[in-house]
């Protein structure tokens, strides 16, 4: 039976005990990560935590709705039973009436009924590690192995000693201010996983720049068992063409190549980000976007 529980009737401990098992573990689905991205999220739970599913809600002129957190891929349906359509489909069924729009992530491991539901699969890169560093470089595509020779020739070099502010700040600067999405408190957001995941030795920083110090392009890997998740990525529009970004992502692989893990890129819908992810010899990999609207029940 599926149960729907507001906040404060969540065990997390339980909660948690079932995203650590699930066969589909995610970061995102963890309590701690929640609770960032999406302050008082509800759930639906199966059993004595065996099935569970987060709902991250809005709330706007009255309207309670469902939505994608910032900074959160995927979520939907993670289990340590079998993860079957039919599962999925009755998850989405048991979504309370009250939220009248949904619009969310599921993860790759959830298979939905297109019939049932309006989906669509959005695109996300993927490069496996477990490989020596020379059998993933010799993959790279001839832009990419000339951006990094650039980067060597121009003195970029790997900077290690590098602050979230430093970060944020390259991103809120360029890519942030040129597409205007994120607002004040998704920045204090992304500051809080960033502390949460360094102090809990699960995040790496890494730049890139000039002799002097002065980053020309940031990174932070968010490590979630198996993968290395590249949540937050940063340029800067005056020096992007020294191939910094491409150096410090070289640097990353050759660091962590021959590992049984996942570099999780996080994107690639956009045509030009898709592009530079599989320049590195990533994969392409899909995860559904469904939407259920209830809104017209309002009006009827």
């Amino acid at each position: 039976m599926i149960r729907y529980l507001p906040h404060n009737q969540i065990d997390k401990t339980q909660w948690d005990k079932c995203i650590s098992e699930s066969v589909n573990s995610l970061v995102y689905g963890f309590s701690w990560y929640l609770d960032l991205v999406s302050p008082g999220w509800d759930a639906l739970i199966e059993d004595d935590y065996t099935t569970v599913f987060p709902l991250t809600h809005k709330r706007k002129v009255g309207i309670y709705y469902l939505a994608q957190p910032f900074f959160t891929q995927q979520l939907g349906v993670f289990t340590t039973e079998l993860l079957t359509q039919d599962l999925v489909t009755r998850f989405l069924d048991a979504i309370p009436a009250k939220f009248k729009l949904v619009e969310i992530h599921l993860n790759g491991f959830n298979k939905v009924d297109p019939l049932r539901f309006d989906i669509t699969l959005r695109k996300n890169h993927e490069l496996e590690l477990i490989y020596p560093y020379d059998e993933i470089s010799h993959r790279y595509s001839q832009n990419a192995k000339r951006n990094i020779r650039k980067a060597h020739e121009k003195g970029v070099k790997i900077l290690r000693k590098v602050s979230a502010d430093e970060l944020i700040s390259l991103f809120k600067n360029n890519f942030g201010q040129q597409e205007g999405k994120l607002k004040y408190r998704n920045y204090l957001t992304i500051e809080k996983i960033i502390a949460y995941s360094v102090k809990h030795a699960t995040g790496i920083l890494m730049g890139a720049g000039n002799r002097d110090g002065e980053m020309d392009a940031g990174a932070f890997f968010l490590k979630d068992r198996t993968r290395f998740i590249l949540l937050l990525g940063a340029s800067s529009f005056l020096t992007r063409n020294n191939g910094a970004m491409f150096l410090l992502l070289d640097t990353f692989i050759r660091e962590y190549a021959g590992q049984p893990a996942l570099l999780d890129f996080e994107g690639g819908n956009d045509s030009k980000l898709a592009r530079f992810y599989k320049s590195f010899g990533a994969r392409e990999t899909t995860y559904p976007f469904v939407r259920i609207s209830r809104i017209f029940r309002i009006f009827v």
